[in-house]
């Protein structure tokens, strides 16, 4: 699968014509519950679960635009959707959605000549589900 049209929303604001990448990564904790019963082995189970909505974007700072809609969202949680392709939610394109909180915005990055670009990571706040309907 090469990823050419994927879908991001985060409260509601469609921004995949400033997306450039968006990963989600969802994890579990390992908790070490090694005995000595355990004869040398380790052994883990899961703990808390926490997941980051890593993006980056082309910037832009026109009136109603990327940076406009952002911005206002810094120290918020805000729900978020996230899929492989803009067509329609399927069992071949399932959605992903939470909530994640705006814990950062760099509206300026970068040297001469390069693109407005801003790459950050949100944490997600609660669970992350996924669906196909």
């Amino acid at each position: 699968m090469v990823l050419l049209a994927e879908y991001l929303s985060i409260n509601a604001n469609v921004l995949n014509e400033y997306t450039k990448k968006a990963e989600l990564t969802v994890e579990v904790e390992q908790k070490d519950v090694t005995t000595y019963a355990s004869l040398g082995w380790k052994e883990v189970i899961g703990g808390l679960k926490s997941g980051d909505l890593g993006c980056e974007f082309l910037n832009d700072f026109a009136a109603t635009k990327l940076d406009a809609i952002m911005w206002p969202l810094l120290g918020t949680v805000v729900p978020f959707e996230v899929r492989s392709d803009q067509a329609a939610v399927s069992t071949s394109n399932p959605k992903y959605t939470g909530s994640i909180l705006i814990s950062g915005w760099n509206p300026i990055t970068g040297s001469v000549g390069d693109e407005a670009t801003v790459s950050l990571g949100f944490p997600t706040s609660g669970a992350v589900t996924r669906a196909t309907v």
